[in-house]
Formats: structure tokens, sequence, C-alpha cells
């Protein structure tokens, strides 16, 4: 895991990157009563401000003071595109250290998706995933996946809407960098702050099985996904390089142990590529692998990424697969790709050197 890899550029505290605990011994260090921690928590997190000299809570003396010694934001808005439709938009993110990521906001009719990135690139090289193919540079810090959530949040705001759910989806494997997305899931559930849902985290791993374990210790109901593909561990040794390490049966084995233990379903993203893991017996092995278990299917069409000839499977295809699930008693749905017109879609974020897209 590559979790001690990570970007401090002045190895000081940046405000977004504190937990609340940690924000009130701050402030009082400073000298500050205790009551100043929640001004500023309530201002960043509820209000969305985006600065400190927009909190009139807190006196001037302290905002200039914060200034000097709490640097505020983590990463700064380079580019944003807009599907045809205008329910998605991608952001490119510039971070202080000029590396790049990008994250995606979805608006549905009931609720609205931020699809956040954990890392800059991604070490899993998945045959299927841009992202992976652009390899890795570095885990992100917690200021910087919240920074994400935070400029969607008032972007939505500004709609008159509200961030609603949270996917770690974008770029990176959130289990290879798994304290800063825990800690980034607190600090945005947090009721003074954001309030957002335990169970509306979606939390996306290849199957990094420690990750997994650990996660199932955790005192908070977020929900898992896992990036299955297939049921053929040999085909998911190529299609997933980490299955290498964290092979099929074992993972399967540690998905069991997470439902026994939160009583929680796993969900399984299965993306279809045409002849390659699409077939009927490859559906029949994945029904055998998964019946029984408290799960749920997600079928994806595959998105195409540059430098691969592979192609999604087409729609009669996916939907025999998705019958032989169902009838196996797997709950199983197609899942509707968003933002593929803007390279937003499941496995299309990659660093960019430059904004073109």
């Amino acid at each position: 895991m590559h979790s001690s890899i990570s970007y401090d550029p002045m190895n000081e505290p940046q405000l977004l990157d504190l937990a609340f605990a940690a924000l009130v011994d701050h402030l009082v260090d400073l000298g500050e009563p205790r009551y100043r921690a929640a001004q500023l928590w309530r201002a960043v997190y509820a209000d969305l401000v985006t600065s400190y000299e927009a909190i009139t809570t807190l006196p001037q003396g302290l905002r200039t003071k914060l200034e000097a010694c709490l640097p505020w934001e983590a990463l700064m808005c380079a580019q944003s595109h807009a599907s045809a439709d205008g329910r998605t938009t991608k952001v490119l993110w510039k971070l202080q250290d000029g590396e790049t990521i990008e994250s995606v906001l979805m608006r549905y009719d009931s609720r609205a998706t931020a699809c956040l990135s954990t890392q800059v690139g991604c070490a899993m090289g998945c045959q299927f995933c841009d992202t992976g193919q652009s390899g890795f540079r570095r885990n992100l810090s917690i200021g910087e996946i919240i920074g994400q959530a935070l400029a969607h949040a008032r972007t939505l705001r500004d709609e008159g809407r509200r961030l609603s759910n949270i996917v770690f989806m974008g770029m990176g494997e959130p289990m290879d960098n798994y304290d800063a997305t825990l800690g980034t899931i607190r600090t945005m559930n947090d009721p003074k702050g954001m309030g957002i849902g335990a169970r509306a985290f979606t939390l996306s791993t290849v199957g990094i099985i420690p990750g997994i374990r650990r996660l199932a210790n955790e005192s908070i109901q977020v929900n898992l996904a896992v990036s299955l593909h297939t049921a053929d561990n040999q085909l998911r040794n190529s299609l997933v390089p980490a299955n290498r390490t964290h092979p099929l049966p074992k993972l399967l084995d540690a998905c069991r142990a997470y439902i026994e233990k939160t009583h929680r379903r796993v969900s399984f993203e299965v993306a279809l590529i045409a002849g390659i893991n699409d077939s009927i017996d490859h559906a029949r092995q994945m029904a055998k692998s998964l019946r029984g278990m408290l799960c749920h299917v997600n079928l994806i069409p595959f998105n195409t990424i540059r430098k691969s000839a592979w192609k999604g499977s087409d729609v009669e295809q996916i939907h025999r697969f998705k019958s032989i699930l169902s009838d196996a008693g797997i709950p199983t749905s197609v899942r509707q790709s968003r933002g593929e017109d803007i390279r937003a879609a499941c496995g299309q974020l990659r660093r960019r050197d430059r904004t073109s897209y």
C-alpha cells in the first residue's frame, strides 16, 4: 500500500486536513477560546464560505492570524466541463505542488452525487481504466479530498440544491489511502458541518483485502463497492493486477466476513467488455460465486479509454448477463452511464499535464 506517500507543502497543518478535535487544539494553542473552533467549523462546512475574511463571526484579529498560520484551500479549479444535458460536470483541479486530479458532480432528480478522487493517478494498473494507465504519483491529503466536495457543494448551493451523496470512485484506490479517506468521511459526516449521512457514502475498491477487513471494524455505516469485473480468477489477474496480491477466493472470503460483521450488503461493480468478460459462461460463473451472499451487482457498460481497442458489450448481451444473475437470486442492475461525452464516465478520469479534453 502507498499510504505513506502524501504531500505536505510546508509541513504545517492545513485547515481542511484537521478533524474537529484537532481544530479545537489548534485554536487553543493560539490562545483562543474553544468555541471559536465551532464557529470556524460551521462556517467552513455548513455555511460553505470560501475565505477567513468572510467569517464575520470571528474577530478580525483572529482572521488575520489564521490567514497567516493555517492555510485554507488545498486545490484550485483549473477547468470545468459540463455534459450536453447539463447534469454532469467534470472539474480539473490543480494542487499546490502542480499535480492535477479530476472529480465529477452528477445531478439526479432526487439527489446530487460527487465522485471524488483520493490519489493523484493510481497504482492499481487496471486494464479497463484510464486512471490506472496514467500511473501513480501520490496520495491526496484529507484537505485535498474534502476540497473537491466543498467546491461541488458550493456549486449546488448556487443552484438551490444540496450535495447529498459521495462516492469515492474517482482517481485512485481509496483503500490505498485509507486514513485520509476515512478522515474525509468523518469530517463530512459531522452533523455540525456538512451533515452527509454515513449511508450516503460509497467507498469503492479493486479488492484490497486488509482495507476491507479494517473497514468492517469501523464504527460508521458506509457502503462498500468492490470492482469485481469477473469471477474467473485467471482472467481477473489480467484485468485487475491487484488480484495477484489479493486473489479472488480470498477477496470473496473477506467480503463475506465484512457482511457477517456489519450486516451490510456489498455492491460488486462489473464493467462488461465485449468478448472479454461478458459471455454466458462468465455470467454463470459469477452467479455461482456470489449465490447466497448479501450483495448487489452493478453492471456497467465499458466506457472507451485511450489506447484500447476494447468495446463495451451491446445492450442485448448486458441484459442476458443480468438475467442469469437475477435468475440465480442475485439482485442486479445496469448502471446508467453519466458524462461520457466529456470523458467523465467510469474509468475515464485521468491525470493531465494540460487542461485539454
